[in-house]
């Protein structure tokens, strides 16, 4: 199976928040004993990290995962285009798997404290 591709737009300094449900053939995802991560970077094969979301497994049993990145977080990248994706994971790496990719837009904030 190969990742989802999923676009987000993110206001600079706001907080963000998408979840998302995990699927195999149409039946949700047991994601017990798993772990999810993902990171932001100007280039896939950049080894410099732009931003980290927070991943969260809200729901095993219903394959639910909750990924966030909050406004103190969003608010120091700056605008543009990066990419990103989300993998869950189990202890040591045992098994990896990329679930989602795609590219994160970062729009220019105006207003600021």
């Amino acid at each position: 199976m190969s990742a989802g591709i999923y676009p987000i737009i993110i206001d600079q300094g706001s907080d963000f928040a998408v979840g998302f449900q995990i699927d195999e053939e149409g039946v949700a995802k047991d994601l017990t004993n798993y772990l999810a991560r993902a990171q932001i970077r100007t280039t896939k094969t950049s080894a410099v990290l732009s931003g980290s979301f927070t991943c969260v497994i809200s729901d095993a049993i219903a394959g639910k995962i909750q990924m966030t990145l909050a406004n103190a977080d969003s608010a120091v990248i700056p605008s543009g285009v990066y990419y990103y994706d989300m993998e869950i994971y189990t202890a040591g790496d045992a098994s990896v798997t990329r679930m989602l990719e795609g590219t994160v837009t970062i729009k220019q904030e105006v207003t600021r404290s």
